[in-house]
């Protein structure tokens, strides 16, 4: 069993006049993973979060982390002791990057160049250019500030860390690249994450565990994200996570009944001087790589434009990417990849949905 790091104890938000923000809330958060706090807007979800640093003090209830009550510690002093990164970034705009990262050390009495120095190591952490560090918040992007956000937060070497619907002020590909660039850093780190999010998609992805709270604060479910998935707990979570959940499911489904078919293969170079044959044939550069794909009959000479084959698909990934490459390919084949990048072979959309129903017979009991 997890050992918690965090624990609510029958924890109530109440505003006066109002129906409470959070009401009764009871749940540990284990140490050393991601916990994910999902919900609509006005459920709770950003109070509950902020009463661990106390931004926002409980009316009643307990609230512990590592076993200590949070209302024994001065409440700067227990802001100091956590990571916390907001929706914008928050960064002073009259600060540098670097003295933005260093904020926290030097409020907790690390010496000037020594907080820089700790700064300039977290840019590497976070994927940034060592070059960034004098520069100021506007002279960066939107994601490159909220990197810059994450990198302050880690300053100071904390084992809780904060995050509040930190990547949706951002577009969607660079919310993506933000989200697996945190996944890289908690496998490196390992530190106890509670995070925000309207988005079930987001919370699926990042959570370990994800909380779904319900409008009027209180906890709907509580679990790992496939078990939310699989068997929501009432008609509101079932709502909530959408109909496509069994689509979101195959995340979580192994692909190991999926067949990878030999493929026909062409040069580039090959393709400019004698075209395709009359199938489609996969454009491959001279160390196996794909490229994209020819289709029948395309013309000689300069070439065809090559149509994009679509996402990749690597032995051991889940159903839904198989699918995701099955579907996106304008052959109706995706190409398999090994871990060098070269062509393995190529899956069938129509194997790949038979592979689905069998799944979902099989979840479902032969129904």
């Amino acid at each position: 069993m997890a050992e918690a790091m965090i624990e609510f104890q029958n924890v109530t938000k109440q505003y006066q006049g109002g129906q409470p923000a959070v009401d009764g809330l009871t749940m540990s958060i284990d140490k050393g993973a991601i916990t994910v706090f999902v919900g609509p807007s006005g459920c709770g979800k950003t109070t509950s979060l902020r009463m661990i640093n106390r931004m926002v003090e409980p009316t009643s209830g307990v609230i512990t982390v590592d076993g200590a009550d949070v209302t024994s510690v001065p409440a700067a002093q227990l802001r100091r002791s956590m990571g916390y990164v907001m929706q914008s970034s928050g960064l002073m705009p009259h600060r540098s990057v670097l003295d933005n990262i260093a904020t926290v050390p030097r409020l907790n009495g690390v010496s000037k160049a020594e907080a820089r120095k700790r700064a300039q190591e977290l840019l590497d952490v976070v994927g940034l250019a060592s070059s960034l560090g004098k520069r100021y918040p506007s002279q960066l992007s939107g994601g490159q500030q909220q990197r810059v956000g994450v990198a302050r937060a880690l300053a100071a070497d904390p084992p809780v860390l904060l995050m509040d619907e930190p990547f949706s002020a951002v577009d969607p590909v660079v919310r993506d690249e933000l989200q697996k660039e945190l996944l890289r850093l908690q496998h490196d780190l390992a530190k106890t994450i509670v995070f925000v999010t309207h988005d079930i998609d987001e919370a699926t992805v990042l959570g370990d565990k994800v909380a779904v709270f319900a409008v009027g604060g209180k906890l709907a479910q509580y679990a790992a994200p496939q078990e939310i998935l699989r068997a929501p707990a009432n008609e509101f979570v079932a709502a909530f996570v959408g109909r496509d959940r069994g689509f979101r499911h195959l995340a979580f489904s192994p692909s190991d009944g999926v067949t990878i078919h030999p493929v026909s293969t062409i040069t580039a170079e090959q393709l400019r001087e004698e075209g395709s044959s009359d199938g489609w044939q996969l454009v491959v550069d001279d160390a196996l790589r794909p490229l994209g794909w020819a289709g029948p009959g395309s013309a000689t000479g300069t070439g065809p434009a090559m149509v994009p084959g679509g996402s990749l698909f690597r032995k051991g990934d889940t159903l839904r990417r198989a699918l995701d490459a099955a579907l996106s390919s304008p052959s109706g084949l995706g190409v398999a990849v090994d871990d060098d990048g070269r062509v393995a072979g190529v899956i069938a959309a129509t194997e790949v949905l038979a592979v689905i129903e069998s799944d979902r017979s099989i979840r479902h009991g032969g129904l």
